[in-house]
C-alpha cells in the first residue's frame, strides 16, 4: 500500500493490547506511532496473503503432479479394488 493509498483510507481507533515498555520506547523513537504500526500491519498482511497464494500454489502443483502420475501409472489402490 502506498502512502497515498495509505491517507486517502478510512481510518478508526482500535484497541489493543500491547507491552507498555515497547510502546514507551517506540513512542521515543517515531512522533507518530500509529503511521508506524499501520505501516508494519501492512506490510504483515501483504506478506501473509503472499505466502497464503505460494501454499495454494504449491498445493495446486501437486495434485498436478499426483494426477499425471495417476493417469500414466493408474491408482495404487487398482489392483486391490473389487469394483
Amino acid at each position: 500500500m502506498t502512502t497515498h493509498q495509505a491517507n486517502s483510507v478510512r481510518k478508526r481507533p482500535v484497541n489493543l493490547s500491547l507491552n507498555e515498555d515497547i510502546v514507551a520506547q517506540a513512542k521515543a523513537l517515531t512522533p507518530n506511532l500509529s503511521s508506524v504500526v499501520d505501516a508494519l500491519l501492512s506490510s504483515y498482511v501483504a506478506q501473509k496473503h503472499h505466502e497464503r497464494l505460494n501454499k495454494q500454489e504449491q498445493a495446486r502443483s501437486i495434485a498436478s503432479v499426483w494426477n499425471g502420475f495417476n493417469e500414466q501409472s493408474g491408482s495404487f489402490a487398482d489392483e486391490y479394488s473389487s469394483l
